[in-house]
């Protein structure tokens, strides 16, 4: 036999054997003679360079560590999930979403555990994994492909016939309670810190910068759902897991069809009752309509699908004793009352704060300082102070007093009647208030300005560099001062003064948004944006105009007014707006848009202009852009790769365009 095919019968012969152990969970061999094997082809290919591949066994480990990780943007969005904390809060999913349906007959869900661990998206493209990136913030996570090749369970290549020519698998990565011990017990001899719980070792363990170190850690992989894919599987969301385990990815053995609510309801109880006895830890329980139609009927809100639901488990909850609390300012200038507690484990973690949210959250605790507490981290995340244990009261406990003037600066204080929440006016006078305005103004989704971060933002505001947004446009003129402070050399000045001069051009939405004004995020920025097209317009518009923008209320109304109608806030956003460039909106009346009242669905990948830039423009000339293809559709924009919506659009007859033809559309209307 040439070595050609020796070469290629053992790697055959561990990608079986890896299926087996890994997907089958039935081992073949025992793992003695899988390292012999192992051995036998790394010494055929060190003896034979011309034979090495990249997709073989023994190539999961190599290159370079890295210096950072690069940025990737999601072909589609890896959303989160609502999540439901008791029965009547799945019992309430359920009917919202069986009424929408308008179904009389219970729903068929699909069921599997919730995986503690570090979301990941799977991109392979003719059989071959070509990208693995985290979920980041939904839109944009970190390409870690070098380290996820380290993980035995992914498959570098897929199995079977009918590989679709690209596809997108989501899953988790985690690290099994057995490996976790072992890491921890090892770090313990080494006298190294250990990890807290297996989530954070996950995490800590793919964000390793050498994928030799990464590879050393004992980490798995689950699928759980398809992301953008060139064609359809399955009509059924587990028959779409039971292809991708076919294809070569572990499934979890949990994984089972149930029956309407009370399905949802048995399945949560067995597996809760099982909690323990599992090979890793879970939080909860995952439930998803398993009908792709009827989810794509459903559709998505701005963060989460309709169609699926976290239910998670009762919160952990420990005793511990509240021994002050610490008044600290937020950016919009709110004050939260934060417990310092005697630190207690809880969950998996050591805490030794939690907020207290607000003085109506205290009164209503009845709480005391040197009480003793009940501590519990809220979905296994957030600490929270969730009971006072009135008999354990000592006679020494205090009443806890808020302040009557701010605890930063001094200002007086004022409550807006209707509002827990109590605030210190000065604004960017506050020293707290500035550091936070500072950080959300450079901050990505604002005005993106790289080579600032949060800690360059103290240290600037700390050395009297920094006061207002405005002073950020003349840092050039401190380039003596800028030297002195820590860690700052020659390139990381080059990159700060470049990406000053970069973030100056920019558009109206990211401005408005950057200008931290209260309840005005992203997608109200952009609304503002397009309904007055100029900064003059939305500065000067009364509450009664304000309020006839789409996701505009009141209360959003008032806290534009309340901005703007203050000389000081007015006069920094003048003279910002004369150190920036933005697009002209071009002024039409609403009904004379083209696409008003048109609804339009972008899939695939777009190859000449981003998702997000597309979605802008389309929104500019009047169209409703959604999520989801229904007979309410007007137009599909199918790119490269486009999956179920453009199989689902051609069913429906509905109008299609790929991207050129998106393009000519676009340039028509300038």
């Amino acid at each position: 036999m040439s070595a050609a095919d020796q070469v290629q019968q053992l790697r055959q012969q561990l990608e079986e054997l890896n299926y087996h152990y890994y997907v089958l969970d039935e081992p073949k061999l025992p793992d003695s003679e899988y390292d012999r094997l192992f051995r036998e082809l790394q010494a055929l290919e060190l003896s034979n360079p011309k034979l090495r591949d990249p997709q073989s066994p023994t190539q999961r480990v190599g290159g370079a560590a890295l210096s950072a990780f690069s940025q990737v943007e999601h072909d589609q969005a890896m959303l989160s999930l609502d999540n439901a904390f008791s029965e009547d809060e799945l019992r309430a999913f359920d009917k919202r979403i069986s009424e929408r349906l308008a179904l009389n007959e219970p729903l068929e869900y699909c069921a599997e555990p919730k995986l503690d661990g570090l979301a990941i998206s799977l991109v392979y493209e003719n059989g071959m994994l070509t990208r693995a990136a985290t979920r980041g913030d939904g839109r944009v996570g970190e390409d870690v492909t070098a380290n996820v090749r380290t993980i035995r369970s992914i498959p570098l290549s897929l199995r079977g016939d009918f590989i679709p020519q690209k596809i997108e698998v989501r899953g988790e990565i985690i690290m099994p309670k057995a490996g976790f011990e072992r890491l921890n017990q090892e770090a313990l001899a080494k006298g190294e810190k250990t990890f807290a719980n297996p989530r954070n070792a996950a995490a800590g363990s793919l964000r390793q910068l050498d994928p030799k170190l990464a590879a050393k850690r004992p980490l798995g992989f689950y699928a759980y759902a398809l992301g953008a894919v060139s064609e359809t599987l399955a009509g059924s969301h587990f028959d779409n897991l039971q292809r991708l385990k076919d294809f070569g990815f572990p499934v979890s053995a949990e994984l089972k069809r149930v029956d309407g609510l009370k399905g949802c309801l048995d399945y949560y109880q067995s597996i809760g009752a099982r909690r323990t006895d599992l090979p890793y830890e879970i939080d909860g329980v995952v439930y998803k309509v398993d009908s792709i139609a009827l989810q794509q009927q459903l559709g998505f809100v701005a963060r989460a699908p309709r169609w699926a639901i976290a239910h998670k488990f009762p919160a952990q909850e420990e005793l511990t004793i509240l021994k002050d609390v610490e008044f600290q300012v937020g950016r919009t200038g709110a004050i939260t009352p934060v417990a310092r507690l005697e630190p207690v484990f809880v969950g998996g973690v050591t805490v030794s704060n939690a907020t207290l949210h607000n003085s109506d959250e205290i009164e209503r605790l009845g709480i005391k300082i040197n009480d003793t507490v009940v501590v519990r981290r809220a979905g296994d995340v957030i600490p929270q102070v969730a009971r006072v244990i009135l008999e354990r009261r000592p006679e020494d406990a205090i009443d806890i007093r808020f302040p009557g003037e701010c605890p930063v600066c001094g200002s007086e204080l004022e409550r807006i009647e209707g509002e827990a929440v109590i605030r210190c006016n000065n604004g960017l006078g506050c020293a707290a208030q500035q550091k936070e305005a500072l950080k959300h103004f450079v901050s990505r989704k604002a005005l993106d300005i790289d080579g600032i971060g949060d800690k360059l933002v103290e240290q600037l505001v700390d050395a009297n560099l920094l006061h207002s947004p405005l002073d950020i446009f003349y840092l050039k003129d401190q380039v003596g001062a800028l030297m002195n402070l820590e860690r700052m050399g020659e390139r990381s000045l080059e990159k700060l003064l470049e990406g000053i001069e970069k973030a100056r051009q920019t558009t109206l939405a990211k401005f408005v948004y950057a200008l931290g004004i209260r309840e005005v995020g992203e997608a109200t920025a952009s609304n503002l944006a397009l309904y007055f097209k100029t900064l003059p317009a939305i500065s000067g518009a009364s509450l009664e105009t304000l309020q006839k923008v789409p996701d505009v209320g009141e209360i959003v109304a008032k806290h534009l007014r309340f901005f703007f109608k203050d000389e000081k806030h007015l006069d920094l956003v003048e003279r910002l707006a004369l150190e920036l460039n933005w697009p002209e909106i071009e002024e039409r009346e609403q009904a004379s848009l083209p696409f008003d009242g048109k609804v339009f669905v972008l899939t695939g990948t777009m190859n000449q202009m981003g998702r997000s830039e597309a979605k802008a423009q389309l929104q500019n000339l009047g169209a409703k852009v959604t999520g989801s293809v229904s007979k309410k559709t007007d137009v599909v924009i199918a790119g490269e790769s486009a999956g179920s919506k453009l199989t689902k659009a051609q069913d429906l007859g509905l109008e299609i365009w790929d991207e050129q033809t998106m393009l000519d559309e676009l340039a028509k209307y300038g």
